[in-house]
């Protein structure tokens, strides 16, 4: 057995809704830390910087599709649907927070501040191979389980898990790595969700959920 079970999926429809409103909220919290990645001219400052959404997020209890997909690999027979159907509603959720944030500030006077960087890291996303962004999402995946895995684990000291929360978003940036979750906000806010962004988003979801399954399919089979 696991020694920290896994989050289980709603039990009735209105779990689902409500797990659908903290996923928009997660998607605006990734819109603001986007914002504030791309008007950060340091990269390193900016790193830091965007990890205070995942800090957020796991802080009051949000549904982020990258925190939670990992833990499809270690639920019970019975709640793979559920659970899935679940998962599919924190993905249209957190869609819909980012594209709101992104229709937001690009109606503010700090876009054209953002403007050209994000109009460039949408044109490198979309023009990227399949395994290209599939090879960055998966160990971005892998780094947003951990980072939430080690979030949950409370008998952690508090600073302990508040600083691999800060590194593991530090290092998934600073590596280079695909988050499907940001890919949806950066697209949103440069006004070029098309058929492109979505295949790039699309390939991210899968990279992202592959990899975030791959620590605790391993752990379900060490216990």
């Amino acid at each position: 057995m696991i020694e920290f079970p896994p989050p289980p999926p709603p039990e009735n429809p209105a779990g689902y809704v409500k797990a659908y409103i903290s996923a928009i909220y997660s998607g605006l919290f990734i819109g603001i830390a986007g914002t504030v990645f791309l008007a950060t001219p340091d990269k390193i400052a900016g790193a830091v910087f965007f990890a205070f959404a995942l800090l957020t997020i796991v802080s009051y209890k949000l549904k982020l599709f990258t925190g939670a997909v990992g833990y499809f690999a270690v639920q019970e027979k019975k709640n793979l649907l559920p659970y899935g159907l679940s998962l599919a509603g924190i993905w249209l959720g957190n869609l819909t927070g980012c594209f709101l944030a992104g229709v937001l500030i690009r109606a503010s006077r700090v876009y054209p501040i953002i403007e050209k960087r994000v109009t460039l890291l949408c044109a490198e996303k979309a023009a990227d191979t399949f395994p290209s962004l599939m090879i960055l999402a998966f160990f971005c995946g892998i780094l947003m389980y951990v980072a939430v895995e080690t979030f949950r684990r409370e008998t952690l000291p508090g600073f302990v898990r508040g600083i691999m929360v800060f590194l593991c978003v530090i290092v998934f940036i600073l590596s280079g790595f695909e988050h499907s979750i940001a890919g949806m906000y950066y697209f949103a806010v440069a006004g070029e969700w098309n058929l492109a962004a979505l295949r790039a988003v699309g390939i991210m979801t899968l990279g992202n959920a592959l990899g975030g399954m791959l620590v605790p399919f391993g752990e379900k089979f060490r216990s």
